[in-house]
């Protein structure tokens, strides 16, 4: 490592210490053991952070979109040569099995870095209209904040068009998985970006965090995480008018229509269960909600049953075949425990699992992996966000209904349709007010923009609309 490891603060180019020498211990979630420690920020810190961005920020913009993209490739660059180490510290931070870890939580991550490089060079960043020169420019000094499921992916889609577009910026992950951002930190202080462009801030919400949305000298702010964090830092950020985006929540329907086939059906109902289960459940796009057809609720739950007696039976996410880990903390497990015992305590059918620890795993955060049959959509299971193994079976009756059912949540951030009929099935997507729909099994799209309706937040990432969030807009008359 670069530094002392009390020393995670990186800020104006140089490694130190919270100002009040305060840690924070990072566990691993395989065995509940420290992994590590974090220094904890201060109000101060983060002054010097925001300011060192603020100072850094001009000359920054005004650097070659070229040198920019150059610099974002090297970034890249480095996360894969640290690739496996980052993996092994993902996977201990949050329980994605190890193998599924580097391609998705390190790789993908990386490819982000690439594609901003792209966007920085290809952009029009002026455009004649009539007498007006409209130029965009970057929006200033940006505050990240990031969650822990999918620690580096939600660093990258912020920070890499950041970065690229020409903004400077303050980066605070989440307390739960930070030790990955300290290595990326490590790559950046290698990857010879100028002093202030990136700072990193390890700490926690309510003393980093609030400091750097009250900040007068952040521009904006970029949140990925739950819907009552998300609120209370749009509230707090509209007291100077910043900025804000905000990818939270999301509670998606999977909608599996009337006119597949057996064999078709049992193949959807499977990719259910692992878009559902995909990093046990800590997924803001996961696909929790399964709409059937009313008069297919009984083998909808005969092959959820074997899909995950057969394949999802919680494992060390480091042994080969394990598809479900561990949660990320004990704070996930209580409160997937307490969804599971709300969804008995309204009379949802416990099909498979429950709220008692997995046997044989008396350390780190397992839980069992269950599945709800016959929930009706205003259980508190259907409407509220789990954020573990945790799937819910709604019946319903004709087309019109399962639109509505879709619809019928606080939520938009993503969903699924499934017919055997494209055009039906593009239809009916169309109706399901979401930000982001697969239909018929679409692959992920990471050019795509991603973000939500509703409750599920506002702004975009990805893409060229996840480059454009970070520019500003000025017209010039002549």
């Amino acid at each position: 490592m670069a530094h002392h490891p009390d020393k995670t603060l990186f800020i104006d180019g140089r490694w130190r210490a919270s100002g009040s020498g305060d840690l924070i211990d990072v566990f691993d979630s395989t065995n509940g053991e420290k992994l590590g420690h974090v220094s904890s920020a201060t109000g101060d810190d983060v002054n010097d952070a925001v300011l060192a961005a603020r100072r850094s920020f001009q000359a920054w913009a005004d650097t070659p979109a070229e040198e920019r993209a150059l610099a974002c490739e090297r970034i890249a660059t480095g996360m894969r040569d640290r690739a496996d180490e980052l993996a092994d510290i993902i996977t201990r931070e949050t329980g994605m099995p190890r193998k599924l870890c580097l391609a998705v939580q390190v790789l993908v991550p990386a490819d982000a870095f690439d594609r901003a490089a792209n966007h920085a060079r290809t952009f029009e960043y002026e455009q004649e209209i009539g007498n007006s020169i409209v130029v965009h420019e970057p929006v200033g000094v940006v505050a990240a904040i990031t969650p822990w499921n999918y620690p580096l992916i939600q660093i990258a889609a912020k920070m890499a068009p950041a970065l690229a577009s020409g903004c400077t910026m303050i980066l605070k992950p989440a307390q739960v998985a930070p030790l990955d951002s300290v290595v990326l930190a490590e790559i950046v202080d290698e990857a010879g970006l100028p002093d202030g462009v990136f700072n990193l801030i390890t700490g926690t919400g309510r003393t980093a965090g609030e400091a750097m949305v009250d900040h007068p000298e952040v521009d904006m702010v970029s949140f990925t995480g739950s819907t009552s964090a998300g609120k209370l830092i749009a509230s707090r950020a509209a007291g100077s008018i910043k900025r804000v985006s905000l990818e939270l929540g999301g509670k998606s329907p999977n909608v599996i229509l009337d006119d597949l086939g057996p064999e078709e059906f049992d193949k959807v109902v499977r990719d259910g269960v692992a878009k559902c289960y995909m990093n046990s459940g800590q997924t803001c796009t996961a696909l929790t909600r399964m709409l059937v057809p009313r008069s297919m609720l009984e083998p909808a739950e005969r092959i959820v049953t074997d899909e995950i007696e057969s394949k999802y039976q919680p494992g060390e996410p480091f042994t080969k075949g394990v598809r479900l880990g561990p949660l990320a903390s004990q704070d996930q497990v209580d409160t997937v425990t307490d969804y599971v015992n709300k969804g008995i305590a309204e009379n949802a059918r416990l099909v498979l699992g429950g709220p008692e620890r997995p046997e044989g795993f008396d350390d780190g955060y397992y839980v069992k992996p269950t599945v709800f049959s016959e929930v009706s959509n205003d259980m508190t299971i259907a409407q509220e966000e789990i954020f573990g193994p945790v799937l819910s079976i709604l019946p319903y009756d004709n087309e019109d209904e399962a639109v509505a059912i879709a619809n019928g949540s606080p939520y938009g951030l993503a969903g699924a349709v499934w017919s055997s009929d494209q055009e039906r099935a593009e239809r009916v997507a169309r109706r399901i007010r979401t930000g982001r729909i697969d239909i018929n099994g679409g692959a992920f799209n990471p050019e795509a923009p991603f973000g939500g309706y509703k409750q599920s937040g506002y702004g975009r990432e990805n893409g060229l609309f996840g480059f454009e969030e970070f520019l500003e807009v000025k017209s010039m008359q002549r």
